[in-house]
């Protein structure tokens, strides 16, 4: 650990770090902690393909802003999310402009003082318009990128979508050309003479484990249990 501390709040205007690529817009610049934004495809595409559950932040035709819990994918330059036809933020955002975030929680970060202590993270921020899918062959290709994403082969095996269910599907997506991420991967930063507190302090490294496969009523003996990817993990 350095003994010389990183400043925690560094000026607004402090350079980003020479690896991350320029902002797409002024609305997608990390002004907090700049040197932690990232703006390049790799690092973004990473964080989307590793995120599980996203937040759709819309806002009613009330005014009433809100931020809905969602599972959400990439397929090349698109970000998708899926749910039912009537679903109230699906119906509302089709067309309009919304804000999609993905966080990954990688660990706890301790201090010596509770102003110090933090987490680990890579969170992605994706603004844009929501388009509703309406080519089935398009709807088909995404759905088939939900399923794989999560259990690797088998969109191949299940039983083909009916109408009805299509029906009651509706797919959005947007493009990721106004997008950010921001990351932190560091140790604890004490204050100059914390150190000498007698406590402990560090980082607690955070990841999803998975339970003992739990089978249906209905599994046959000799069935192998299905590929999945956890929250976190790479494509």
């Amino acid at each position: 650990m350095s003994s010389v501390p990183e400043p925690e709040y560094p000026a607004e205007d402090a350079p980003p770090d020479e690896a991350a690529a320029r902002p797409a817009s002024d609305r997608t610049r990390v002004r907090r902690l700049p040197k932690r934004g990232r703006y390049d495809r790799a690092t973004l595409d990473a964080i989307l393909d590793a995120g599980v559950i996203a937040h759709v932040g819309w806002t009613g035709e009330d005014g009433q802003p809100y931020a809905t819990p969602t599972i959400a994918w990439r397929l090349g330059d698109r970000l998708y999310w899926h749910g039912s036809s009537a679903s109230r933020m699906l119906r509302a955002t089709g067309g309009v402009r919304v804000c999609v975030t993905v966080t990954l929680l990688d660990g706890y970060v301790l201090a010596r003082s509770g102003f110090n202590h933090s987490v680990n993270y890579r969170s992605a921020m994706v603004l844009g318009t929501a388009h509703v899918v309406t080519d089935p062959a398009e709807e088909d290709a995404a759905l088939e990128a939900f399923i794989d994403g999560l259990y690797p082969g088998r969109w191949a095996q299940l039983r083909p979508m009916t109408a009805k269910e299509r029906k009651a599907t509706t797919v959005l997506w947007m493009d990721l050309t106004e997008a950010s991420a921001k990351l932190r991967a560091e140790e604890n930063h004490d204050d100059p003479g914390d150190e000498t507190w007698p406590l402990w302090a560090g980082v607690i490294p955070l990841r999803v484990v998975a339970g003992d496969p739990e089978a249906d009523p209905f599994v046959g003996e000799g069935a192998e249990t299905p590929n999945f990817r956890l929250p976190g993990e790479p494509r």
